[in-house]
C-alpha cells in the first residue's frame, strides 16, 4: 500500500489527519490490504504463506470491529457501511 492511499484512509476514517491509531482507520487499512491480498490470491492460488496472512489481517479486523461496536456502536454502524462490510 502505497503512502497515498494511507493518508487518503487516514482522512476519510480518521478523527484529525494524524490520526493512525483509531479503531475506525485501522479497520479501514486493514480492509484495504485484504482486498488487495485477496486479489492475489486470485492469481496464486497455491501461495500458502500470504493466504496465512490474509487470515491473520481477517481476525485483527474482526477484533476491531468488536472493540468498536461495544465502545461506539454508530461508529462501528458509519465503517460498516462504508467498508460495504457484512455484519
Amino acid at each position: 500500500m502505497k503512502h497515498d492511499e494511507k493518508k487518503k484512509v487516514f482522512k476519510k476514517f480518521g478523527k484529525h489527519e494524524k490520526d493512525t491509531g483509531s479503531a475506525q482507520v485501522q479497520v479501514a487499512l486493514l480492509t484495504v490490504r485484504i482486498n488487495m491480498l485477496t486479489e492475489h490470491l486470485k492469481t496464486h492460488k497455491n501461495d500458502t504463506h500470504s493466504r496465512q496472512g490474509l487470515l491473520k489481517m481477517v481476525g485483527k479486523r474482526r477484533r476491531h470491529l468488536t472493540y468498536l461496536a461495544g465502545k461506539n456502536k454508530e461508529q462501528y454502524e458509519k465503517v460498516i457501511g462504508e467498508l460495504e462490510l457484512r455484519k
